[in-house]
Formats: structure tokens, sequence, C-alpha cells
């Protein structure tokens, strides 16, 4: 799904000046706290913050193997050491780059075998 697709389920496209609107008044939200407040809680996660969301937002990026700096721009944040804070490694993606390690001393130890160094 692409950002026209998502825009076009909103469905206010021009209907309204606005993307996300109250359709009683026309107006854009002020804010979503009821909103997210209900949501939430019918979610069984009251104490759930969107900044935490954000948060596994990042981790999800890293941990599919995208860059720190991929995530740093996507973010929008201006300092790396920002990112670093709100990306979490998984134990299994710390393992896997350890191993990844391993394999390459193999390969490296092996080929050198091979050649009679």
């Amino acid at each position: 799904m692409n950002q026209s697709d998502v825009i076009a389920q909103v469905d206010t496209e021009g209907a309204f000046n606005f993307l996300f609107v109250n359709r009683r008044t026309g107006k854009p939200y002020g804010t979503i706290a009821k909103v997210w407040d209900r949501l939430r809680k019918a979610a069984g996660v009251p104490h759930l913050r969107i900044h935490d969301l954000r948060h596994q937002y990042a981790s999800f990026l890293v941990n599919s193997g995208r860059t720190l700096y991929e995530v740093q721009q996507i973010l929008g944040h201006a300092d790396s050491s920002v990112t670093q804070r709100y990306a979490h490694l998984t134990s299994e993606t710390l393992q896997d780059a350890a191993n990844s390690a391993s394999v390459a001393i193999q390969a490296a130890t092996t080929t050198n075998l091979v050649i009679g160094i």
C-alpha cells in the first residue's frame, strides 16, 4: 500500500481543506488525544504512548537490516546519537551479526590453508 492508497482510504481529499478532519465540524483535528485514548484502551494497552510506537518502528527498521543512517533520515533526527537511543537491536540480530564474523573468519582461514599460507 502506498501513500496515495492511504490518502484515498481517509476519503477526505477534495471534500475538505484538510486531510484529517472532524466530519461534523469540517475543521482539522487539533489533537488526537481522545481518539488515541479510546483506541489504546480498546486494544488493551492503556499506557502505550505514540512515542513508544516511534521507538518500536525504529527498532523494526534496524532489526530488518536498515542502517542507522537510513533510520536517522526516516525519523528526521539531526544527530545519529538520538537514533541510536531509539533503535534497539534484538538478541537474534546481534547473534546473526556475531555469526557473520565467524563465517568470514572461517572462509578466510579455509582460503589461506588452500593456498598454503
